[in-house]
Order: structure tokens, then sequence, then C-alpha cells
């Protein structure tokens, strides 16, 4: 597990990280979202123990992760922006990576280069960007630790490799231990491979819940009931989060189970009622303003 704790950092006058706490557990795909600038790579580096908070700690498996090289045998950490030596190849690049990883698994490592049609030997300075990212989620993965962080890892990939990149975290979580931390400004990508996820804004954290609970409780309606009496009884029967109209048919997000909002409605005898699916984004629009916050400002 990583466990962080009151973390803040402030770069100068600017505050990047504030007081945050979060938990992320074993063999969960854990996706941090939030804006540009809402303080995930900050996080995200204080989590690899790149840099010291001012306040609070980081926790990995219990050990402290800054300075503490048995805490970071543990993680394998992917910048937005990594730095690759001139003239290197990815092969050079894996005898590199293997004087820190020794479990580092090199037949796995070829297999994934085939599969993503991948040169081995080429230089890496030729690669597009989504070709660089691909590399270093292989490197990351047959690295064979237990956590791997990754700071807007499916930015550059194409739909066909950001799918293939899933696939591959899940194949993983599914034979060893295994937990990616994903940072992400961009909700729709983690929507289908988050089991947990974490709103960051202004450095803090604004809530953190599992997904399929979230999608559980929170449910979308559309019906067309006989009158607006019976509209207002509904609502208030109902944990309305947001009521819309669009003319005689009725929107309701509430929160609650499927079959208790299901029930609540079927008793007016609407004329038609249909269950919308959710996305990530709905969801945490629906949190975030029960809470006091526009996250369609945020994002």
């Amino acid at each position: 597990m990583i466990e962080v704790r009151e973390c803040s950092k402030a770069f100068g006058q600017t505050k990047a990280v504030n007081q945050a706490t979060l938990d992320i557990g074993d063999r969960e795909v854990f996706g941090l979202v939030g804006s540009n600038g809402a303080g995930k790579s900050t996080l995200l580096r204080m989590m690899a123990g790149i840099i010291r908070p001012d306040q609070g700690e980081i926790l990995i498996d219990d050990l402290p992760v800054y300075e503490n090289e048995e805490a970071k045998k543990l993680f394998f950490y992917i910048s937005d922006d990594s730095y690759f030596p001139p003239n290197y190849t990815a092969v050079d690049m894996v005898r590199f990576y293997r004087n820190f990883y020794p479990e580092f698994r090199i037949k796995l490592f070829h297999e994934l280069m085939d599969q993503f049609h991948l040169e081995k030997k080429q230089r890496i300075s030729s690669f597009s960007k989504g070709m660089k990212k691909q590399l270093l989620v292989i490197i990351g993965v047959c690295a064979g630790t237990k956590y791997l962080l990754c700071d807007e890892t499916f930015d550059g990939l194409d739909p066909v490799m950001r799918q293939a990149v899933k696939s591959l975290f899940a194949s993983e979580i599914m034979n060893r231990e295994f937990t990616p931390v994903i940072a992400s400004h961009n909700l729709r990508e983690l929507e289908d491979i988050c089991d947990h996820v974490g709103l960051l804004h202004k450095g803090g954290i604004l809530l953190s819940k599992d997904l399929e609970d979230m999608k559980f409780h929170i449910h979308k309606i559309q019906c067309v009931l006989g009158g607006r009496q019976q509209e207002k009884e509904l609502e208030k029967e109902l944990q309305v989060l947001k009521v819309q109209h669009q003319g005689s048919l009725l929107m309701i997000t509430a929160r609650g189970t499927r079959s208790e909002i299901v029930e609540k409605v079927q008793a007016k005898n609407p004329l038609f009622m249909e269950v919308l699916p959710l996305t990530l984004e709905e969801i945490f629009i629906s949190e975030t303003e029960v809470a006091g916050y526009e996250i369609k400002n945020l994002f």
C-alpha cells in the first residue's frame, strides 16, 4: 500500500500540493486526475522520492520513500518528460535499468517490443512521442516492481496503443502483485481501466473513491411522468443530485442503488422510463457539485 499523509509542497510562493492525504491499495489501478497545474506531477514525484515534502510523509509498504533505497526498489517511475541519453537504444536502456532492477524480465521485454512493433536497436531519439511512451511502459512493466507510477502515460498514444497498454496492465495485475498509479488530466482516458480514482484540485484531494462503488450508488434516469405534481413528489423521495427538463422528458441524477431508484420511479406509473449509463466525468461532476465545487470549470 502507498500511504500519503498530510503532504504539502511549495515552490516559492506557489503551493503545488496542499495537505494531500490518500491511500492506494494493492493490485488496483489508481487514477489520479486533475486539471493542468493541479499538483499531479509534484505528488507523483514525492511518491517516487524525487522531492521531499515540506510537510507530511509518504510510505510505500510501510517504508518512508525519500532517500530510501529499499523503498525505491518497489516501484518504477515514468515521468511525463523522461530523459534518454543521446544515441541510446532500447537495449541500452535495459542494460542501464538492470543495474537497479536485478529481477528485470529480459524475455518479456523482447516479447513486448515485438508485440508493440518497436525496434530494439534503433536510436530512441528517432522514436515518436507515442513510441517513447510505449517503450517506457514496457521497461516499467518488465522491471518487475510492485508499483508503477505513471505521469500522463496515455498522452501521445493512439487509441489502439492506449488499449494495448491497458490490456498489458490488466494482465500484469492478474498474474502478479502489481499496482499502476496513473496521473492524467483526462477523465475519459481512465474510465475503463481504473478501480479507484482520486481527484486533485489546487494541490488538495477533493475526493478519493472506489469507481465501482460510485457507479453503484449514483444513477441517471430519464422518464416521462403524468404531471408536474408527480415530478415534485419524485424529487422529494429520491436523493437528487441533478434535475434537467427537456420538454416533457425529466432527467434525474440521484444517489442510491439502481433497484431503489427504479422502484420509486415505477411507483409513479411513468409513461416512459430508461436508466442511462453514467460516464466517469458525470459521476465526478455530481460528487463534486454536492461538495460545493464546480468540476466543469476544472477540466
